[in-house]
């Protein structure tokens, strides 16, 4: 079986509340006091988790306005209309507190928080195998770490909540660095209790190297590469993940949850709401059978001037023309890592993968800095990208080397953002790609939504 944990109709939905910090309380279809009774609760309660990761308020679309688009991979496409406003002024850093974009971010990350720390607070009353109940703690807190990394690099200063919310209560920013030293705990708790792989049938829960690659991009994130180093070199020597030999083959329905992947947002289609809307949103509308291609999140030129000559990334990657309706040939920049042909508009069966093993050999490189070993980790990617290999006398710093390999390699998987922050670039770069935005316009936070400004009164806003 493709799929990992079938995401039927779950027990407990992700709605809207009342008008309180909304985000810390979820509402279940279920007297909440009359559930988490039982193993099977759960289960039902983590893959109710799990499913809020599809939502476009997280990964489905929020995710990629904010990690991919806001950088110099994408902009907004051709259409600057209706909702594709919000995406331009995402794009171009004119956006205020009430982009509806950062907005959806914002409470569909806290809605999976949300529901983690419901789970986390009341397991451990409940008597149940300990393995199972283990494995339902790392992935809980797997799965809050994962959202609460996202939030603190969009963000910076948020609310750090560990328990259920109550009514009433006074929420308080921490920084971004208290953050990641809490999922540092977090983690290190999440990787012991998971499994290293699961059966077929669970196929897409989060493992121990699913938990261990969030630490290390922590841990980088925190300035720490000695932790980084030995976090990841244990990746790479026991939880028995490895590069496909094809690039091509990572992508597709028949490619999910391979050997080089480490964590996937699973979607399901068939009209039951758990399809993804990629191929809609970042195909041309030529190219699809079945409702309207938006051709957003659409790589800049500057994208595709990056890739090098040979490189077998880029036409897997993304596109450069298309035949158009009157056999004429359209040329415009298109994401192809994720297209389909879905049986209904925004219902693909194209997965999200969040984490795989690329992206650990460049962490592991950065991790260690310019040695031997590490151009190693780099050629190994580049080899199987039909590139020479590179080294100390390659032009251009260590670091200038190792964002564009990690650019070329993860582009659209949601890493830019984060990667042009931590490296210290996100103006320049930008600034390189389009012109028209100065870096004096380039913040590098994202407006805390108006809403939880008027709600929580002691709220501090971004203006950087």
């Amino acid at each position: 079986m493709k799929k990992t944990i079938i995401y039927i109709i779950m027990v407990i939905a992700f709605t809207a509340c009342s008008d309180d910090f909304t985000d810390l309380a979820p509402v279940s279809n279920r007297n909440e006091a009359n559930f988490y009774n039982t193993a099977n609760d759960f289960i039902f309660g983590i893959n109710a988790s799990y499913r809020g990761l599809q939502s476009t308020d997280v990964y489905g679309r929020a995710y990629w306005t904010m990690f991919e688009m806001r950088g110099d991979n994408t902009d907004q496409g051709p259409d600057q209309t209706g909702l594709a406003s919000q995406f331009t002024v995402l794009n171009t850093f004119t956006e205020d507190a009430l982009n509806e974009q950062v907005d959806a971010a914002w409470r569909g990350s806290y809605k999976v928080i949300a529901n983690c720390n419901v789970i986390l607070s009341r397991i451990d009353a409940v008597d149940m195998d300990s393995s199972l109940k283990g494995r339902l703690i790392g992935e809980a807190l797997f799965l809050r770490s994962l959202m609460y990394y996202n939030l603190a690099i969009a963000f910076g200063n948020i609310p750090l909540q560990l328990t259920p919310f109550i009514p009433g209560e006074q929420l308080t920013q921490v920084t971004a660095a208290e953050v990641y030293n809490q999922l540092v705990i977090d983690l290190k708790v999440a990787e012991g209790n998971l499994s290293q792989s699961y059966a077929a049938s669970d196929a897409g829960r989060a493992t121990k190297g699913a938990a261990a690659t969030l630490l290390a991009k922590v841990y980088l994130t925190l300035g720490d590469k000695g932790n980084a180093e030995t976090v990841l070199k244990r990746i790479m020597n026991t939880y028995n993940y490895s590069l496909l030999t094809n690039y091509s083959s990572l992508w597709g329905k028949a490619n999910e949850n391979n050997a080089e992947s480490i964590f996937e947002v699973q979607y399901l289609s068939g009209g039951i709401g758990q399809g993804s809307a990629f191929s809609n949103d970042f195909s041309p509308n030529a190219f699809l059978q079945n409702g309207q291609g938006f051709g957003r999140n659409r790589p800049t030129s500057s994208m595709q001037n990056a890739y090098e000559a040979n490189d077998n990334r880029f036409t897997t990657s993304m596109g450069t023309s298309w035949i158009n309706a009157t056999g004429g040939v359209t040329v415009a920049n298109y994401v192809k890592k994720y297209f389909s042909n879905p049986p209904k508009e925004n219902d693909s069966d194209i997965n999200f993968v969040v984490f795989r093993y690329a992206d650990v050999l460049l962490m592991l490189a950065e991790a260690l800095g310019e040695t031997p070993e590490s151009y190693g980790y780099i050629n190994t990617v580049r080899s199987r990208a039909g590139l020479p290999n590179i080294n100390s006398s390659t032009s251009g710093t260590f670091a200038e080397k190792l964002l564009h390999e990690r650019r070329v390699e993860l582009a659209f998987e949601n890493h830019r953002w984060a990667d042009l922050k931590r490296f210290g670039v996100a103006k320049q770069k930008i600034n390189i790609a389009e012109p028209f935005i100065p870096q004096t316009a380039v913040r590098e936070l994202f407006f805390i939504p108006q809403r939880e400004m008027d709600i929580n009164k002691n709220f501090v806003q971004n203006n950087q």
